[in-house]
């Protein structure tokens, strides 16, 4: 099991998401938060499937050598919320939530999470898709939703695992942890594959989540 795998290693969560936090404990993997701030700009006609992906990439390569060990590996990801071409990001503001979630009404969008794994050998990087399907929303299911659980934190502003999760989205097709913002299945066979094809005895792993 991953977990008996990772007993030898210190893991650090580098996220202030309490969503991925949770996830990560939910996968009974013992961590501590250390947060790292990185310039999250992309190209501007970047594909709009690779951004996510190229983010957390972005966010691997912050981390330098020489503040890695030997035996670190580095964690990184980012999920966004596309509509069509048009990828949606956090709302600063009641009238910007609103506008988004009003877009997404009836619809049907793309969250796309993606990971890098990183040590000082070697890197390796996916993503992971899932369709969300919207019902209709009224004006004041938004109205109701943005002023009682304020998703200005929130790509798509909206959180899958809140009030709005229950009553609008009408299926998903692909992980509902990855609308969550970390594809749980994904990454623990991904982190399987990782450490087996690693060396040495004592790692710290930095997860930038």
């Amino acid at each position: 099991m991953l977990q008996n795998k990772l007993l030898k290693y210190e893991i650090i969560l580098a996220s202030a998401s309490p969503r991925r936090k949770q996830l990560l404990e939910e996968l009974g993997i013992k961590f501590r938060v250390q947060t790292k701030k990185v310039d999250e700009n992309y190209p501007a006609d970047f594909p709009v499937d690779k951004v996510a992906q190229y983010l957390s990439e972005i966010k691997a390569a912050a981390f330098q050598v020489s503040e890695m060990k030997n035996n670190t590996l580095i964690i990184t990801a980012d999920t966004i919320v596309a509509l069509g071409n048009t990828i949606l990001g956090k709302p600063s503001n009641h009238k910007q939530a609103f506008k988004i979630l009003m877009s997404l009404s009836g619809k049907k969008h793309h969250v796309i999470t993606g990971v890098t794994l990183r040590t000082i050998e070697k890197r390796h990087s996916f993503s992971v898709s899932t369709e969300v399907f919207f019902k209709n929303l009224s004006e004041d299911e938004i109205n109701f939703y943005v002023s009682n659980y304020k998703p200005f934190d929130k790509a798509g502003a909206y959180g899958i695992q809140e009030w709005i999760g229950h009553v609008a989205i009408e299926k998903i097709e692909g992980s509902y942890f990855n609308v969550m913002g970390l594809p749980t299945h994904r990454l623990y066979e991904e982190l399987n594959m990782f450490i087996d094809s690693g060396k040495g005895n004592r790692s710290t792993i930095i997860l930038d989540i």
